[in-house]
């Protein structure tokens, strides 16, 4: 299926796409792992059109979309806002999110965005791709562990009311 997945670069006209996209799959990805309250106060909060519009317009930030015979399929989306604490190094990009449509699990969609993640970082210059996952989700820890990426500490993550615990995870792409 690799060879059927596209990438492309989302611009603000895709912030309906990627606000619509970003709530489902964050929603199946962990909605059986927290309360249905902390869930859609993080959904509202985080994937309305107004907050994926200003996402899309700040500086440092790119949104890529995998799509499949033209339908969105995954995404995410890179930043180089923050550095988190152990991180030392100050020409890094973050993958902040990577998600998949949950019928496209284990069909390359993920490897295909971490690979254009990893290009577009690179060739931006960028010594380092960091990313934070949450500590329950040994699925994604193991992908990112096989895409060389390793842990170098922990960080905060709220999630509606909860507060949960990130790992925190980097590679060196230069």
């Amino acid at each position: 299926m690799n060879e059927d997945l596209t990438v492309r670069t989302a611009s603000i006209n895709d912030a309906e796409l990627l606000a619509d996209l970003g709530a489902e799959t964050f929603h199946d990805t962990f909605m059986s792992s927290n309360t249905e309250e902390d869930m859609k106060l993080y959904l509202a909060k985080n994937f309305s059109r107004a907050q994926l519009e200003a996402e899309l317009e700040e500086a440092g930030t790119i949104f890529i979309i995998a799509e499949h015979n033209g339908e969105a399929v995954g995404y995410a989306k890179m930043r180089t806002q923050d550095e988190p604490e152990g991180l030392n190094e100050s020409n890094q990009i973050e993958i902040e999110r990577i998600y998949s449509r949950k019928e496209y699990f284990g069909k390359a969609v993920g490897k295909t965005l971490m690979e254009a993640c990893l290009r577009i970082g690179k060739s931006a210059g960028h010594k380092v791709a960091w990313l934070g996952v949450w500590e329950h989700n040994p699925r994604a820890i193991a992908f990112y562990e096989k895409c060389g990426f390793q842990k170098f500490g922990t960080h905060p993550f709220r999630l509606g009311t909860d507060l949960q615990t990130d790992i925190l995870m980097k590679k060196e792409i230069s």
